[in-house]
This record gives C-alpha cells, structure tokens and sequence, in this order.
C-alpha cells in the first residue's frame, strides 16, 4: 500500500513524502528505525478512488439532501382540481383574446398563487420558449397535467381550437369538481359520526366505567351480567390487547393497501365495491358518469378514438371499468363499434349502451355521451341526499344507544341495590 507521511527534520522542518508499505505500523516503524521524527501518515488514495473523509462528507450531502428532497415535497402544496380550473379558463380566455402562448404563459406565472403550479408553469415557459409544443411541455409534468389534459391540448393544437378546447378542458374539470364534492359531502356526515361514536364509546369504556366498578365493589352486591360484561368490556379495552388490536388493524389495513397495487388486487377490490349494498349502486353510478365526461369531452375535442379510450381507461379510477373499457378498444381497433361490447356488460345499462348506439348512429356521440353524463351527475346527487337522508336517523339512533346501553349498564346495579333495601 502506498502511504502519503510528514517528518521534522532537526530545524523543525516538515518535508511530505510517499512510500509503500505493508501496513502504517510498517512504516512507522521503518521511519522511527532512520531517527525521523514522525508528524502524521495517512493512506493515500488511489486515482478514482475516493478518501473516506470524502466519502464521509458525500454521503452527509446526500443524506441531507435527501432528507431536504422529501421533506419539501411533503410541505409542498398540491395542484388541485381548482387550481386547473382556474388556469384552464384564463389561459384560454387570453388565447381567444389574441394574446401569444408565451406572453399567457408568463402572465399565469405572474399571479399563480400555488407554488408548485407557479414553478411548473414556468418550466413549461421556457419548454415553450426553447421551441417545444404546448402540450410536449405539459407531457412533462404527469403529476399536474395528466394524459386527458395532455391528449386534448395536443388535439386542439392540430386543429387550431386551443381556446375552444381549453374551455372545454375548464367545464370538463369543474363537472368532475362538482361530483367529487358531491360524493364527498355525502361520505362526510357519516364518517365524522361514526368517529363521534367510536370516541364516545371508548371514553365511557376507559374514564366512566372503571369509577362505577370501584363504587360497585364497595357495595358488594351482585352485579347483573350487563353490567358485568360492560365492565370486562372496559378492562378490555384498558389491557395490552387493546393496543394489540390496533396493531393488528394497522397491518391489515396495511396489507390490504399494499394488495390494492396490484392489478389483480385492484380488480378483486373494485369489484367487491361494486357489489356493496347501498354504496355499490352510488360507485357504478359515479363511474359511468365519469366515463361519459371524460369521453364525451374527448371526443369533441378531436382526439383519435383509439387514444381516447386509452385515455378514458387511465383515468376511470376503476378497475372494474378500466377492463370494460380495454374491451371496447380491442373491439374499435378491429372495426367494431362502441355499443355492441358495452351491450355485453353488466355494469353499463341498457340506456347507456342505446344512447352510445344512437350517437354512433347518426355521428353525435359526443352530445349522447355528454347528455348520459349530466343524467347521472343528477343521479349521483340525488343518490347521496337519499343516502345522507336515511343514515342522518340510522347513525343518531345506533350513538343513542350505544350511550344508553353503557347508562343503563352502570345504573342497573344502582336499582337493583334499591330493590334489596327495600
């Protein structure tokens, strides 16, 4: 090995030398042997290879900037549906007013107030500016301009109706704002009810019960078996079985995440939704809605039918009706039309598949589709205030006696004392 070592001479000066050596205690010893008075000896690095302080110092960068990466994309602001919203109308509004892509480009980075969507726009600035295609720079950013944003730009591109397609890229994203808060308003009520008496429960289980056991014991009477189960309740809920539980939950939970990547998972999953009882009916609903919209606005759009439904498939959300879907684009690809594949599932009906037959029919499949997209945004709102309406009374009765069960669990002992007494 070679070695890179500093010795004093007798008038203190420190001359720097290389020598090869078995080992630094070798040449220590080798040194010491000629009277040299030793400063320091290091191992020298070999050409391409890095010393350890260096790759000390490398792996520090690297796990700081690191940790600076992901800790800025969790503080960093999402690129919501309203967000796109805005952007889409005004930068269309300013293309239909004669103003250059650049210059709408620039001014939308100007007043941006998301962070993310402001830096974005400014890369696609310069992506335009260096002579790229608008909808090249858009492909850019998949976690802000998905394929359907991308593939409808790219249409109105080569057709010469960005404005119009813009617009219509606006109407479309606030159709699919509206529903999503629909369906989320809906599931809103009952989960926060549902946490309420969760919470409610545990409380009287975990600080309640155990001050009524302590008076019960002092009584020493006999407890009615209620009164006796609620209380091994409470020390169950106490015990280390409980945080096991949780633990337990947590890894199912878990799991079934981590199932509902894979494709065969996903499908398992979606399909079972589907089948649900009353949210079955709500999803299948949502879905067709949302494949009619994206479709339609596809399809009016300009986009090729081939890319379209490829576009559609992406964005269902479904996995259920991405299967449907990759049917109709073999059936398309060999000829075929739209309506007889959708006529063979179950998940799509009857009116859907006629008003799809009708629009091929007579070459206005976009009106059918956007006509069967606002019939089930209608369904989908009417669905939710049906199911907000019959789980307001469900969910306070099921609070109501879960508490009274717990009150008439911790006064039974109460009455049945005044019964002996008297």
């Amino acid at each position: 090995m070679e070695f890179l070592y500093k010795v004093k001479d007798t008038r203190g000066r420190v001359t720097e030398a290389v020598a090869q050596a078995e080992s630094q205690a070798a040449l220590r010893a080798r040194l010491a042997s000629r009277g040299m008075n030793i400063v320091e000896i290091k191992t020298k690095a070999q050409p391409g290879q890095p010393t350890k302080a260096a790759v000390s110092d490398s792996a520090k960068q690297l796990f700081s900037s690191v940790n600076l990466a992901s800790l800025s994309s969790l503080l960093e602001p999402k690129v919501g549906l309203k967000d796109m919203v805005v952007f889409s109308r005004q930068f269309a509004a300013m293309v239909k007013a004669g103003v250059a892509i650049l210059r709408g480009l620039a001014i939308m980075v100007e007043q941006c107030e998301n962070k993310k969507m402001k830096t974005t726009l400014d890369t696609v600035r310069r992506s335009v500016e260096s002579g790229t295609s608008l909808s090249d720079a858009l492909s850019r950013h998949p976690d802000v301009f998905d394929r359907l944003y991308v593939a409808m730009v790219r249409a109105g591109e080569a057709g010469g109706i960005l404005e119009e397609v813009l617009a219509r890229l606006a109407d479309f994203l606030e159709a699919r704002s509206r529903l999503t808060q629909k369906v989320q308003a809906g599931m809103y009520y009952p989960c926060a009810v549902m946490l309420v008496a969760v919470l409610v429960l545990w409380g009287m289980l975990t600080f309640i019960l155990p001050i009524f056991k302590n008076m019960f014991s002092n009584m020493g009477a006999d407890l009615p078996a209620f009164t006796q189960m609620l209380l091994q309740l409470s020390e169950l809920v106490r015990s280390v079985w409980m945080l096991v539980f949780v633990v337990a939950l947590g890894a199912c939970f878990w799991g079934l995440k981590n199932w509902y990547k894979t494709d065969g998972g996903r499908l398992r999953i979606d399909s079972l939704f589907l089948k649900l009882p009353i949210f079955g009916d709500l999803l299948k609903r949502v879905a067709i809605a949302r494949f009619s919209r994206t479709f339609g606005t596809l399809v009016r759009s300009g986009v090729p039918m081939l890319t379209a439904l490829e576009v559609v498939k992406e964005t269902a959300g479904n996995a259920v009706i991405m299967k449907s879907i990759e049917v109709v684009h073999n059936e398309v690809r060999q000829g075929g039309t739209i309506s007889k594949p959708l006529s063979k599932d179950n998940l799509f009906p009857p009116m859907v598949t006629q008003m799809v037959a009708i629009g091929e029919e007579t070459g206005r499949l976009d009106d059918m589709l956007s006509k069967v997209a606002d019939f089930y945004d209608v369904e989908v709102e009417n669905s939710v205030e049906a199911l907000t309406s019959l789980l307001e009374p469900i969910m306070v009765i099921g609070i109501g006696g879960i508490v009274g069960s717990v009150v008439i669990g911790m006064y039974l002992p109460i009455f049945t004392i005044i019964n002996k007494i008297h």
